[in-house]
């Protein structure tokens, strides 16, 4: 039968009320020769000190001595202990957080003593009473918020309002949809000087915060958004200057952080008579450009008829309502014309391609066949409108994909389609991650400097302070910025890895897909087919809908020029 509470030994108990320590002693007993911890408990337990905070070390040593026969001279085994409070304050000052020890056998933590520390540490903004009350009821807190300071609302920035309608962008331009919208080619707005482009707001300002000590915290201005410098053909109009004017007829380009005005040159035709061209601005041919001739534009170029073997270079887009003849096929009229190629930093449109070079810094559009060229995109390529829609030998290169209505042919020639590859990504990635390590850094010094600025208040001046704090939020903004076009970018490259080659009818055997260091060679002559990565390497599945990606945008036109040759 289990000993009751107070059965075992004599335990004698004294409390010393100035050091507030409990001692016991006990006579051993030799009707109970051992006592073990819970023992003890229970006899402190019925004399009315369960609460103090006990000391484990002299209790081992008390029971030890007992059991081996020895009465216990008096061992000071327990000691009263007060509550204890600490308030901790967020780097950014806006937060107060309240951390409470419960009291063992002492005092409790008591609403004047945490005023009077609230006090101390100067905090007299955003206190919070019910949860001040509700941890000296409770008796203890971790971490309990219990002052918060007013954020700064930080000021608009200014911003740039484009005044015309349906211009297209110098930078690629992408827009959600389902299917390709092969619309029909259309006409480049055309403006004349003094024609208003663009509008400049200025910064809202912000609304300033103020932390748990008073202190203010000064919002962010708006940033100021500026015309960027050199914007050619425009001039800031002289009766507004927040007014950005077209100094020139021309086409409209919008730039980042602006827009020009780009003259368009109009000619018949390019051959011997004309000479080559290389113009600063766009270019529209009427008719053919004849092989060998070669026509430069930092703008658009438009072409009305066919481009035999040359050479077309364009800062924007390239449009050829005819079809590019290319000089890969060896030579012609006994002379070679292989070095001859096509590229653009925006889009290619064509009706036909044969035996062409052609690279495209957003996608390739191409509305009957593409047979044995060399087709490079950065995002898409696209055979198929109202016509044919075939891809024949050759090699396609595309970051995202490769969608035709036919690849390869019935007699099985060799057409190799690469998707998936773009190695800049990876590089501006770690771009992106390098300057935001770096502006972490800062910050973490900067969040040094102000704990130190908690703990020694005197030794650090309010206007340093307050400095090292608006500095801390702007590198926050700063961080944050970085962080979400690192996100971006990943994104892209996200979808690189769902890059996929689509053929709406057929795709024959004798087609050759590559993702990376993944190869598949179609074996057999398939339905409609889509080719993509798979868990085990490329693989071939029914034709699924490629929806997932922005639809690229087909370029239009230019129009008509006011100079002409």
């Amino acid at each position: 039968m289990d000993k009751q509470p107070t059965e075992g030994p004599e335990l004698e108990v004294s409390f010393d009320e100035l050091t507030r320590v409990l001692s016991v002693s006990i006579a051993h007993d030799p009707h109970f020769p051992r006592i073990d911890a819970l023992w003890l408990r229970r006899r402190l337990e019925a004399a009315g000190y369960a609460d103090l905070q006990i000391r484990p070390d002299p209790i081992r040593r008390l029971i030890a001595q007992y059991n081996a026969g020895e009465a216990v001279a008096p061992v000071e085994i327990a000691q009263c202990v007060d509550a204890s409070m600490q308030i901790g304050v967020s780097l950014d000052g806006l937060v107060a957080r309240l951390s409470i020890v419960p009291a063992k056998g002492g005092k409790p933590a008591s609403k004047t003593e945490l005023l009077a520390l609230i006090e101390s540490r100067g905090i007299v903004e955003g206190l919070l009473l019910e949860e001040m009350n509700r941890a000296i009821a409770d008796g203890q807190a971790d971490d309990l918020a219990i002052a918060r300071g007013r954020e700064p609302e930080p000021g608009k920035d200014g911003w740039l309002e484009y005044l015309l309608p349906e211009t297209r962008e110098r930078v690629p331009s992408v827009r959600p949809c389902g299917r390709t919208d092969y619309r029909d080619l259309g006409e480049i707005l055309v403006v004349h000087a003094g024609d208003a482009l663009m509008r400049r707001h200025p910064p809202q300002p912000g609304v300033d915060g103020v932390n748990v000590y008073g202190r203010p915290i000064v919002a962010r201005r708006g940033r100021e958004q500026r015309f960027a410098p050199g914007l050619r053909g425009t001039a800031i109009s002289p009766e507004d200057p927040e007014l950005l004017v077209a100094a020139c007829d021309g086409q409209p380009v919008r730039v980042r952080n602006g827009a020009m005005v780009e003259p368009i040159f109009t000619v018949d035709a390019v051959n011997l008579a004309t000479g080559n061209i290389d113009f600063d601005g766009s270019v529209r041919i009427r008719n053919d450009v004849q092989a060998g001739m070669t026509v430069r534009a930092s703008g658009d170029i438009e072409v009305g008829g066919v481009v035999e073997p040359a050479t077309l270079e364009a800062g924007g887009s390239i449009v050829v309502k005819g079809g590019v003849l290319g000089g890969l096929g060896g030579k012609t009229a006994g002379k070679d014309y292989s070095a001859h190629a096509i590229r653009c930093e925006g889009s290619f449109c064509a009706t036909y391609a044969q035996q062409a070079r052609i690279s495209a810094g957003d996608s390739i559009f191409i509305d009957d066949v593409a047979m044995q060229c060399q087709l490079e995109a950065r995002n898409h390529i696209r055979v198929g409108k109202r016509l044919r829609g075939q891809i024949v030998g050759g090699h396609c290169r595309a970051s995202l994909s490769i969608h035709a209505r036919t690849i390869g042919a019935n007699s099985r020639i060799r057409t190799e389609l690469e998707i998936g590859m773009d190695n800049g990504l990876e590089h501006a990635i770690q771009e992106k991650a390098e300057a935001r390590d770096a502006l972490e850094n800062r910050l973490l010094e900067i969040g040094k400097m102000l704990t130190f600025a908690d703990r020694h208040p005197d030794r650090v001046t309010p206007e340093m302070l307050g400095r090292a704090e608006q500095t801390a939020s702007a590198l926050s903004g700063e961080i944050e910025s970085l962080r979400s076009e690192e996100e971006d970018l990943q994104h892209r490259l996200a979808l690189t890895r769902e890059a996929r080659v689509n053929a709406e009818r057929e795709m024959f055997e004798g087609c050759i897909v590559r993702m990376g260091e993944q190869l598949f060679k179609l074996s057999q002559d398939r339905g409609p087919t889509t080719v993509r990565l798979a868990t085990q390497g490329l693989g071939v599945f029914p034709l699924e809908d490629d929806s997932r990606f922005d639809e690229p945008q087909r370029p239009a036109a230019a129009s008509q020029g006011s100079s002409r040759r």
